[in-house]
């Protein structure tokens, strides 16, 4: 096996090819899962809103699905007139009857040219009473094709014509049983109909004994009645289902007709179908589909109000059509999560919406799927969750947000492209990833290379280098940073719209610290009426306290027994846009006041306090930022002789992460100066 090659062109922006994947759906859902904390609800919600993946090309939302769906079936009922099924039966039989009178003519006229006195008054006698016969025919069809089968007529070629529109009627109106079903139904013989009735009367035998409680031959009859169902179906409930959605299919054009079509046709079906005794066999199915598919659809019913003529095919096409979009709106109505798109059949909705739906639905339907591939989530009773890498990745993004917006000037080369300083070996290596230093391993490297070729079972020859064989090395961290971020979660946050950006920023950070600064340590406390540590597999689900209450002293108190634990440098970032208006009073309880009162803000001072003794500085980030909230972060600097930064949402996370960054390069470029 060779080895692989790459070959690499200047990107110009009509090349193609970045296929949806993993990455590009939690890119999407980044912002809704940070704000809102629940996996589930963000990919519900892309499901309903739809998003453009990195080609820019639309994938399709379920409410965008669902306006597609009901236009294509207004569309229909806008354009059809379903008078057209009576029509083109009324059209052919009086054809037939111009022809037959055409007929009689002919036969009048050869009367008197043969010169025959007594033949042309016989002829003549005959020819008045058919022409009676014909201007007597009732006005209904049913009427018309009862009369029509009892009459005599003059013509073989008009009498072939009528009996060749009989049977054709026939299997159309048999096709309300098994539309579609059958290729036999083209072209079916008297023979053929009989069968038809035969078979129907299996069916009903079959489902009286399931009943009665006994298990129907299933197989045997497939094996004398196959040849009706292409579809080939494998039990007795699959074939009963596609039965009853077109017989249900058939009831909603009957409940969609003007009460005097509706009778017309009815007639016309006891008329062509009773003699075969099929009318009952039809009836007796459709009752007990009934029973057994109480949800197919048998009430439904809609309003053309178009122009365009539905002949009979056509209008149980139409009706079928019709059907199936109502049940995929149903389908897409009540889905809840990405994969129950994979239900749909997609050649079918294709067909009905078009092929750019239809592929939003495979796309969208992969999606969870294609989630849980990648290792990012996990299905747990019943519920997708993130894996410890779908956590690394929601991150990640954060932290691809935060950077894609900060200015050059503020980001300068304020990037640390090392984990250590002055490159002090750990003697580990570890395989090379994007983004990490090329500190490469010329050993490791090597010995990847020449393991790789042995396993394609190659010997000799040069060795060639493959990105996969890079190994980078690792360096010891000089500098250790241990740093608390405090987030206030209190009610304030999400209606003063700061909570997603402050989240973002915490996701971030320990994004960063994580990847760029593994050495380091990140404690996370959240605080409201009361404060509590939160692990980092809990931020993507934390949300807002429903409750007042900014206790700053709390949060202090948790971060400090954080960092006591910890060396190196200490820090603790707060991200808040209140001032201190609860504190933990000498029950051990949480007290809260607005505005603040001197016992909470000298409470939350005296923990300020106890940080700067045990030399913890703090750095507080301050969103929306009012009088109050300023005078008491100017008393807090000045007793900790931390930093304060009056910031806002769109700006929150170029002031933390530059800062965070801004420190650690200070502190490197220190310990290489000493």
């Amino acid at each position: 096996m060779s080895p692989r090659r790459f070959r690499y062109s200047p990107w110009d922006g009509t090349q193609r090819g970045f296929e949806l994947d993993a990455a590009d759906v939690m890119e999407q859902i980044t912002d809704d899962l940070l704000y809102h904390g629940d996996l589930n609800a963000a990919l519900r919600r892309m499901l309903q809103d739809g998003f453009a993946d990195r080609n820019g090309e639309r994938i399709q939302g379920l409410r965008e699905m669902l306006e597609k769906l009901r236009a294509a079936r207004q569309e229909r009922l806008d354009r059809f007139d379903l008078g057209g099924v009576f029509d083109e039966i009324a059209k052919e039989l009086r054809e037939v009857v111009e022809q037959e009178r055409a007929a009689l003519d002919e036969l009048a006229a050869e009367a008197r040219a043969a010169g025959d006195q007594r033949r042309q008054e016989l002829t003549d006698q005959v020819v008045a009473e058919r022409n009676m016969e014909l201007e007597m025919l009732p006005n209904d069809l049913a009427g018309q094709v009862r009369s029509l089968q009892n009459y005599e007529f003059t013509s073989s070629d008009v009498r072939e014509r009528f009996e060749g529109l009989v049977d054709r009627l026939r299997q159309q109106l048999m096709q309300q049983a098994v539309d579609q079903m059958s290729g036999a139904m083209q072209s079916m013989t008297p023979e053929d109909m009989g069968r038809m009735k035969d078979m129907l009367a299996a069916l009903n035998d079959m489902l009286a004994q399931r009943a009665a409680g006994q298990e129907p031959d299933f197989d045997s009859f497939m094996d004398r009645y196959g040849d009706f169902f292409p579809e080939n179906p494998q039990t007795l409930d699959e074939l009963l289902e596609v039965m009853a959605q077109r017989m249900a299919a058939m009831q909603a054009m009957l409940n969609s007709m003007t009460p005097e079509q509706r009778q017309q046709l009815m007639d016309l079906s006891n008329q062509l179908l009773e003699d075969m005794d099929l009318r009952w066999q039809m009836d007796q199915l459709g009752e007990n589909l009934r029973g057994m598919f109480p949800d197919a659809g048998w009430g439904r019913q809609y309003r053309f109000d178009g122009v365009d003529p539905l002949d009979f095919p056509q209008a149980m096409q139409a009706m079928g059509d019709l059907g199936d979009l109502d049940q995929l709106e149903n389908l897409l109505k009540g889905t809840v999560n990405p994969g129950a798109l994979a239900e749909v059949d997609l050649d079918r909705a294709r067909e009905l919406v078009g092929d750019d739906v239809a592929n939003s639905m495979e796309r969208m339907a992969d999606l969870a799927k294609m989630l849980q591939e990648a290792g990012l989530v996990d299905q747990r009773e019943g519920r997708l969750e993130l894996t410890p890498e779908g956590i690394r990745r929601l991150g990640k993004n954060a932290l691809a947000q935060l950077f894609k917006k900060l200015s050059r000037d503020l980001l300068g080369g304020h990037r640390i492209d090392r984990i250590g300083v002055g490159h002090e070996r750990t003697y580990d290596t570890k395989p090379y990833e994007w983004g990490d230093p090329f500190n490469l391993n010329i050993n490791a490297t090597i010995g990847n290379a020449v393991r790789r070729r042995s396993a394609e079972g190659r010997v000799g020859g040069p060795v060639h280098l493959i990105p996969d064989d890079f190994e980078i090395e690792q360096t010891e961290q000089s500098v250790r940073t241990a740093t608390v971020l405090m987030l206030d979660l209190s009610l304030s946050m999400p209606m003063r719209e700061n909570f997603l950006p402050a989240k973002k920023v915490a996701m971030a950070l320990h994004a960063l610290i994580s990847m760029q600064y593994p050495r380091d340590y990140l404690g996370i406390v959240g605080f409201s009426e009361v404060a509590r540590v939160l692990e980092a597999h809990q931020l993507p689900e934390v949300s807002w306290d429903f409750v007042y209450g900014t206790n700053m002293q709390h949060g202090f108190v948790l971060a400090r027994q954080l960092l006591a634990r910890q060396h190196g440098t200490k820090q603790i970032i707060m991200i808040t846009d209140g001032e201190p208006t609860a504190h933990i009073n000498s029950y051990g309880e949480p007290e809260f006041h607005y505005p603040p009162i001197r016992a909470t803000v000298d409470a939350t001072l005296l923990e300020v306090s106890r940080c700067t003794r045990d030399q913890i500085r703090i750095n507080t980030f301050m969103l929306d930022a009012d009088r109050g909230l300023q005078h008491f972060v100017e008393r807090m600097t000045e007793l900790n002789r931390g930093r304060a930064f009056f910031t806002s949402p769109e700006t929150l996370g170029d002031f933390v992460l530059v800062d965070f960054l801004e420190q650690k390069r200070s502190m490197l470029r220190g310990r290489r100066v000493g």
